[in-house]
């Protein structure tokens, strides 16, 4: 029998970039190395990041807050792979942080009609979801795993207020991320899925299913900001799937 170590996103309810930031550190990788690398993005004192542990409904896991000592600052897609490209980091977490944000800037195209290059991304060009999706991508690459699987993904419910005034939720630019994506609409009054959350998993995830058989070996939970009827919370998993060898 042949393992295979597998990364298995939990979509309890819903994804975002902070959340994944914050169930990839608890599964346990070094903070002192993730910094390290995520230093590699040569950009100083323009953030710091605050790692703490936080409780969800009695359940222990880790919050991420990005603390960004910018202004909002509006970028277009050539300013943020211009910030990427100019890293030191290795190239397989330079080229998913690059095709994460060509999801949201292909779907942001689409939805406010116009063209890639004249997306300016908001909130997501901001340094803190610069920090959620290329500190995801080095966690993914400091964990090895052969493969990366998740649930079906949440979408919720109602509406929400960003830069463009009050859109329904779930919000338009996820929709478009998340075609071809298996999802499930749930009873989560908010957006509970956000732009960067849905590119991110789109982007990594091999496949996506509601049922894997694996042995665990450690779990992680991401710890949101919001409060929902349910846990606010992404759970993680990395096991070991064993594959049966054929012989000839």
């Amino acid at each position: 029998m042949k393992e295979q170590k597998i990364l298995y996103f939990d979509i309890i309810n819903g994804i975002s970039g902070d959340m994944t930031l914050a169930t990839l550190l608890d599964l346990g990788v070094p903070k002192q190395i993730f910094l390290e690398e995520l230093d590699k993005l040569n950009l100083g004192k323009e953030f710091k990041i605050e790692i703490t542990d936080k409780f969800e409904n009695g359940i222990k896991g880790t919050n991420v807050n990005v603390v960004v000592n910018e202004g909002h600052v509006h970028r277009n897609l050539i300013d943020i792979y211009d910030i990427i490209d100019k890293s030191t980091l290795n190239d397989k977490i330079k080229q998913n942080a690059k095709d994460i944000f060509m999801e949201v800037a292909k779907a942001e195209a689409k939805v406010h009609g116009t063209s890639i290059d004249k997306i300016h991304f908001h909130e997501v060009g901001a340094m803190d979801s610069i920090i959620d999706i290329v500190g995801s991508c080095i966690l993914l690459d400091l964990l090895c795993v052969d493969e990366i699987y998740a649930t079906k993904v949440p979408l919720g419910s109602g509406f929400v207020k960003c830069a463009h005034g009050v859109i329904p939720v779930p919000a338009p630019a996820v929709v478009e991320i998340l075609k071809d994506v298996p999802v499930k609409f749930n009873n989560v009054k908010g957006e509970c899925t956000t732009p960067t959350g849905a590119a991110i998993i789109k982007t990594v995830c091999d496949k996506f299913v509601d049922e894997v058989e694996f042995e665990i070996k450690q779990v992680g939970y991401g710890i949101g900001y919001k409060k929902f009827e349910f846990p606010n919370m992404l759970r993680t998993f990395v096991g070991v799937k064993k594959n049966r060898i054929n012989r000839i």
